[in-house]
Parts: C-alpha cells; sequence; structure tokens
C-alpha cells in the first residue's frame, strides 16, 4: 500500500480486519490487491459493508440471507470472485 492513504481509508482498511477465517479470507485480498484503486462508489460500499456485523457478513456470503442493499450483494459476489475465481 501507498503512503497517500487518506484517513478514511485507513480507517476501513483497520474495519476489515475481521480476526474471523471465514470473513478475512475475502476481505484481505479485496484490501491488498482492489481497495485503493476502486472508484469512490465501489470504496462507499465496501465502508459500508465492513461495518456490518460479523453474523450478518457471514449469512450474506454464505447466502443464507440476503444483504439490505442490492449494491452490497454486488460488492459481495465480486469479492467472492477475486478469491474463488
Amino acid at each position: 500500500m501507498t503512503d497517500d492513504i487518506t484517513l478514511e481509508e485507513r480507517k476501513v482498511i483497520y474495519r476489515a480486519r475481521r480476526g474471523l477465517k471465514e470473513l478475512d479470507v475475502y476481505f484481505d485480498p479485496y484490501v491488498k490487491n482492489y481497495y485503493l484503486t476502486a472508484d469512490p462508489f465501489e470504496k462507499q460500499m465496501f465502508a459500508e459493508l465492513v461495518d456490518q456485523e460479523d453474523p450478518d457478513l457471514l449469512d450474506w456470503f454464505m447466502e443464507v440471507s440476503e444483504p439490505p442493499r442490492p449494491e452490497l450483494k454486488d460488492l459481495i459476489k465480486k469479492l467472492k470472485f477475486y478469491v474463488h475465481g
């Protein structure tokens, strides 16, 4: 990562560290490879995603339930694609 990261980007990156392997497997590669070059809307969606509670995130990633916004569902699909192809 570069030194010219904004404070808000730093906060999002920090919040993306969950300590829960099932989520970190998706969040870590995204943060390392895509987050800083994402467009502002995607960064906003990722910030909203990492603000959610772990049980909700697990349900959404495991497709037990759906996120409240379709944009979050689209981002989850993208994160899963980055890991699983």
